[in-house]
């Protein structure tokens, strides 16, 4: 079967100022002590690794790599190959820990839903009773399920054996279905022997009901999770012609590198790396090895898949990301795995990047690719990896980790445009071999940007005000509060009405320059007005000052910043 939507190269990432150098290239080498570079963000804290989660003898050893981020009200649930952390980031520049988890498996990938976190383990190492000697007690590759309402005692309730392991899991939920969740599990070890688990088959051949090609769905009564189970195996790479279930890329495209080597790993779709599920659109995006997929989960438990492609440039689909209002999706390509140093200037910007796509009438378009835009040096690891929207009204951001790359934000509201806006970087931890960090999960919650630093810990960052992102923009994004926040399961955004917001669509028509100069003075002077009189009280008087400039301001360019104060001003 062919995909749909091969893609072609041609449309190149955005890429930094040529006026300057980038002051990311040439940073020093250090564990804890590298040089940093960072542009519009401040750096409010940084947190270590703590004891029992790091080798200080060796920073990138394999057992303790820090990984994924969930978070639940005031606190960040930080994953690792060998537990899990639970820290307390009500003071953003003062993050406290609270819990500590040795919990041997890797990758540790965390979900928090409520009072449960979920937990990804894969390794042959992972023990039922979460044991560090792996040599005795009863091997577990699955998901776990921990309930911390006691958040400083959390309490293992289940845990869902699986046929090959859990590398990422997503939590789905569904809006008809208030007493139960979701959870859509990619596995990609082998397949585990029959005699160590009961139904698993590594049989290719059809009708042989193989573990491969496919994704497990767990569904979770939320008020008894011990009874968590498997309800489903959707066949998602299936052909819908002749119904073969492996139906997607299962040959691998080789496309040359400047050294002369290939792409590893080759793209062979059996499963899916990370899916993203926004169930208030009814969608999911799956990011699955040699295809990026679109999903329809109108019916969790019995997920469909109604549109996929492929690109000759791709070597391992890893990750995907949704605009807010469900028009474009993100795809990320982890060339090489993650280990490898895939962001040097000889590597093409097409390799190892994210593509971004439009949905049009339910089918992926694609319009362009977004790469770091700083090369790297051979001793980091650096590729495409994690990230979450930020949510400012009106455009489409994103922050993302680059492993050793640092984070990024960029902007790709105009989808075959995307720019940098912000970033932070820090040299390797070798300067002459690659010692594996860098940041695996960068994510917004609650007004703050936090990185889950492989081999360095914690990261707390706050946006500054630039010439990209203004200090309404931040605000209105600061705004929006979420009472929980794991990055494949995407929430709708919706903004309360305030003056920050109105500010911000404000901002974004001064920066576009098309407003003109006399509507422009009107509309800042009209808001000022307006918020003075608010702040005295003078609900009357602010409501006649929105209402006499939102008479003003016309065309459809200028639709949202009406909006915006017209709802502003029907919450007043």
């Amino acid at each position: 079967m062919i995909a749909a939507g091969l893609l072609l190269a041609g449309a190149l990432p955005g890429t930094a100022s040529a006026a300057e150098p980038d002051p990311r290239v040439g940073l020093g080498a250090g564990w804890l002590d590298a040089e940093t570079a960072i542009s519009n963000l401040e750096h409010l804290a940084n947190r270590p690794k703590p004891a029992g989660f790091v080798d200080p003898n060796n920073p990138g050893a394999g057992s303790f790599i820090a990984s994924d981020l969930g978070f639940g009200d005031k606190y960040a649930v930080l994953g690792n190959y060998n537990g899990f952390n639970i820290v307390d980031i009500s003071k953003p520049a003062d993050p406290t820990l609270v819990t500590s988890v040795v919990c041997p498996g890797g990758q540790g990938d965390p979900s928090v839903f409520g009072n449960l976190v979920f937990m990804s383990v894969e390794e042959t190492r992972g023990r039922v009773d979460c044991g560090t000697n792996s040599s005795v007690g009863t091997r577990f590759q699955g998901v776990r399920i921990f309930d911390i309402s006691d958040v400083r005692n959390p309490v293992q309730v289940a845990a869902v054996q699986l046929c090959r392991g859990s590398h990422t899991h997503t939590v789905v939920t569904d809006p008809k279905d208030k007493n139960h969740v979701y959870i859509y599990n990619s596995g990609t070890a082998g397949v585990r022997p029959a005699n160590t688990m009961e139904g698993c088959n590594n049989n290719p051949a059809d009708g042989d009901n193989p573990s491969r090609w496919r994704i497990e769905v767990i569904k979770v009564p939320l008020a008894a999770p011990h009874q968590a189970a498997v309800v489903n195996a959707a066949r998602l790479f299936a052909d819908p012609t002749t119904g073969r279930i492996d139906g997607l890329q299962n040959g691998p495209t080789t496309p040359r590198h400047p050294s002369g080597g290939t792409w590893s790993p080759s793209p062979n779709t059996n499963t899916c790396h990370d899916i993203t599920a926004y169930p208030e659109i009814g969608l999911a995006a799956g990011a699955c090895q040699g295809n990026g997929i679109l999903v329809d989960i109108s019916d969790p438990a019995n997920p469909v898949r109604i549109d996929e492609v492929s690109d000759p440039n791709f070597a391992y689909w890893h990750s995907a990301t949704f605009n807010n209002d469900g028009t474009k999706v993100i795809f990320t390509d982890e060339w090489g795995g993650g280990s490898g140093a895939r962001c040097r200037d000889i590597d093409q910007p097409e390799w190892g990047a994210n593509a971004i796509f439009d949905i049009v009438d339910g089918k992926m378009e694609f319009r362009s690719y977004y790469k770091l835009p700083a090369p790297q040096t051979t001793a980091e690891n650096c590729v495409a990896h994690n990230g979450s929207l930020i949510p400012v009204p009106g455009r489409d951001i994103m922050v993302q980790a680059w492993y050793q790359g640092g984070l990024s934000v960029f902007d790709f509201t105009d989808s075959t445009n995307p720019r940098e806006i912000a970033f932070f970087d820090r040299g390797p931890i070798a300067p002459d071999r690659i010692v594996s960090g860098g940041y695996w999960s960068v994510y917004w919650y609650n007004g703050n940007l936090y990185g889950n630093e492989m081999a360095r810990g914690l990261d707390v960052f706050a946006l500054k005000p630039s010439q990209h992102l203004s200090a309404a923009e931040i605000t209105a994004a600061s705004q929006v509060k979420l009472a929980e926040f794991n990055a494949q399961h995407q929430p709708k955004i919706e903004w309360t009405p305030s003056f920050a917001v109105a500010r911000a669509h404000y901002d974004q028509a001064v920066r576009a320059n098309t407003l003109g100069k006399q509507m422009t003075s009107q509309v800042d002077k009209f808001l000022e007005r307006a918020e003075k009189f608010a702040a005295e009280g003078k609900r009357s008087a602010a409501v006649a000052q929105l209402g006499a400039i939102s008479n003003q301001i016309s065309g459809a360019e200028h639709q949202a910043l009406k909006q915006a104060i017209l709802d502003l001003r029907a919450s007043l």
